[in-house]
């Protein structure tokens, strides 16, 4: 038994890039926070105010993390007693106004928590994905940025840029999940609105933040599809790593191919090792238990639906 302990705990520094030295201090029970968004206005089966799409859910539970679902319309004091908890947050997909939304005013108060907390070495990690990536550029522009792309329902292949296979998130991808990354058209784009390279190197905040990995173009404008902080644990996609495996609409973009679904894992294993090294927890394994995603039943919407299930709260 100790043996396979001590072969599981190598393995997780390996994916979190500790030496297995270290790997002893690691949180091998990472809880992370998925912020919910106001509900779609011509979704049928919407029920109280905001959801959660289930495929965001099952894409951390995949390696190893548990989730807690972050409502909207809570007070600031709220959010921070729920920070103290968790090990991490992702920012998810979906089509929300990103400067006056509540998923805005919620992410904004995360964002800086975090900001604080990584300041003071509470190693607090944030991931960003499509409208997430949006987001976070907001948050740290005080600006929007983005501008129109041909990108509604489209898969693609990632530029990368020189160095980014050693960066943080990458470097511990094997080669051959880098090659079909670069080779092939695996990333699912589903969004209208883009981060051009040009507005990005003409803005001095985002520069400094962001570390540009990847770009993509629409044929006409080049765009940031991955990028991370320079100094901080934050990371954003403006693909959806999560939908290849859990998302089943017949829709131009989306692919279940087996490298697709490997890109998945290793994806969402990196940011769970993330999390791993964030030791923030619950007070007891009541209030534990009554946070968990586990209290709340997703809604099966159909197989012509851009997401399978959701989660709706009030």
């Amino acid at each position: 038994m100790y043996r396979q302990v001590l072969v599981f705990a190598v393995f997780a520094a390996f994916l979190c890039g500790f030496p297995a030295s270290c790997a002893r201090n690691l949180n091998y029970r990472p809880i992370i926070g998925i912020l919910a968004q106001e509900n779609l206005e011509d979704d049928p089966h919407a029920q109280g105010s905001s959801y959660i799409a289930a495929s965001y859910v099952k894409h951390l539970e995949s390696a190893g993390a548990r989730v807690v679902p972050i409502h909207i319309n809570r007070t600031e004091e709220e959010y921070e007693k729920l920070f103290n908890v968790i090990n991490g947050l992702l920012l998810p997909g979906g089509n929300v106004d990103i400067e006056k939304s509540q998923f805005t005013r919620a992410a904004k108060v995360f964002y800086e928590l975090a900001i604080k907390a990584n300041d003071a070495s509470d190693y607090f990690p944030i991931w960003g994905t499509c409208q997430g990536f949006q987001q976070l550029t907001v948050l740290t522009s005080n600006k929007n940025l983005l501008t129109l792309t041909d990108t509604k329902a489209v898969a693609l292949p990632l530029t990368f840029s020189p160095g980014a296979q050693n960066s943080r998130l990458f470097k511990k991808f094997p080669k051959d999940v880098l090659q079909s990354l670069a080779e092939e058209n695996i990333t699912s784009n589903f969004h209208s609105w883009s981060l051009s390279m040009q507005n990005y190197s003409s803005n001095a905040k985002l520069k400094r933040f962001y570390r540009v990995l990847t770009t993509n173009t629409d044929g006409k404008k080049e765009f940031i599809s991955t990028m991370e902080a320079y100094r901080y644990p934050f990371y954003a996609v403006q693909w959806h790593p999560e939908k290849s495996p859990f998302e089943w609409i017949e829709k131009a973009g989306m692919v279940h191919t087996l490298s697709a679904i490997k890109a998945t894992f290793y994806t969402a294993h990196f940011f769970v090792s993330e999390a791993m090294k964030n030791h923030h927890q619950f007070s007891s394994q009541s209030e534990e238990e009554k946070a968990l995603i586990y209290n709340y039943q997703p809604v099966f919407k159909g197989l012509n639906s851009i997401f399978l299930q959701n989660y709706y709260f009030d």
